[in-house]
């Protein structure tokens, strides 16, 4: 296991495979979308699994497949194959819009896929389309009830913003009643490419505070090690609720992640501006104990928290998040 300057261990591994989404949540990208990257400056997933295998090594037991919309990218089954055979890595979970992913279930559940998290901001047909620019809730509804039904740990994931889709909180809050989900509520954070809406923002403690006046049994539960949400049950009901305080940064003190986006730049923060090019390392023909040396040299001057790195960055946050890895 390696650790920090901060004296916290680096376990988990967020990998970003690839910028391009078929969604256009107004909170994520602009409307006109980005200008996505030309194949040459990804990632191939050959120099993927040998990073994955260098980092399995160095003590990563943890990855997360991310995007923009991981499906998106063909042959991501074979990826997720191959992940599963390399050494060292005890789980792999995925981050997705669920629009291509109830097909792709039962062969998720059969590689050892045993959690997912499902980006869902409302319930309501309209709304959705409104802030995803597409009319794609039942695509992503039916891969609900696909993990549900294939007995898959189910993450909803919901960015709120005030004025926006705050009136979804309580609906949301509404299916943890009868099923066994997850269902956190995210901090919006300024990775749309023009920055944080503070008109629109409603913080973790507002977000709460909302669903105790519906719920009053609300009560904190134990939160896992290393957990980015405050987690919460209410009397009766079969899930349970969180709130993520991503722009608050109240949880950087436990954080073991780092992230790896899709052109192959290495994050220790989700709010730094990149700290070491893998991808140049990788085609560069080095041997992977040299990159080991550089993957420790970068972990060693990480930033205490989110502030710190923004406030190292060399530029304003004001990148997309489809092209950091959600």
């Amino acid at each position: 296991m390696i650790y920090d300057n901060h004296g916290r261990p680096i376990t988990y591994l967020r990998l970003a495979v690839t910028d391009r989404c078929n969604l256009r949540c107004f909170y994520c990208m602009p409307e006109e979308g980005i200008n996505f990257l030309p194949k040459p400056h990804l990632l191939t997933f050959e120099e993927m699994l040998r990073m994955i295998q260098i980092m399995g090594d160095l003590g990563i037991s943890k990855v997360r497949i991310t995007g923009g919309e991981p499906f998106v990218r063909k042959d991501m089954m074979q990826l997720l194959r191959s992940i599963s055979e390399v050494e060292g890595i005890e789980k792999i979970n995925i981050t997705t819009n669920g629009v291509l992913t109830a097909p792709l279930v039962p062969e998720l559940k059969k590689l050892g896929i045993k959690s997912v998290n499902l980006s869902l901001d409302t319930l309501d047909r309209e709304r959705f389309k409104e802030m995803t620019r597409r009319d794609e809730l039942p695509a992503v509804l039916k891969t609900l009830d696909a993990l549900l039904e294939n007995g898959v740990e189910t993450k909803i994931n919901a960015v709120v913003m005030a004025g926006k889709n705050d009136q979804d909180i309580l609906p949301l809050v509404a299916m943890t009643k009868e099923l066994p989900v997850s269902v956190r509520f995210i901090e919006e954070m300024p990775f749309n490419g023009s920055g944080l809406n503070e008109a629109a923002f409603m913080s973790h403690i507002r977000i709460i505070s909302k669903i105790r006046e519906e719920y009053p049994s609300l009560a904190k539960i134990a939160d896992e090690p290393n957990s980015t949400s405050y987690n919460y049950t209410i009397d009766n009901h079969q899930g349970t609720v969180g709130v993520i305080a991503a722009f608050s940064r109240t949880f950087c003190g436990t954080c073991n992640r780092i992230r790896v986006t899709p052109t192959g730049t290495l994050k220790t923060c989700l709010y730094d501006d990149g700290v070491l090019n893998l991808r140049d390392l990788l085609r560069s023909g080095i041997s992977d104990s040299q990159i080991k040396e550089q993957l420790i040299e970068a972990f060693t001057h990480r930033a205490k928290d989110g502030f710190e790195a923004e406030s190292m960055r060399s530029s304003l946050v004001s990148e997309s998040m489809t092209t950091i890895g959600g």
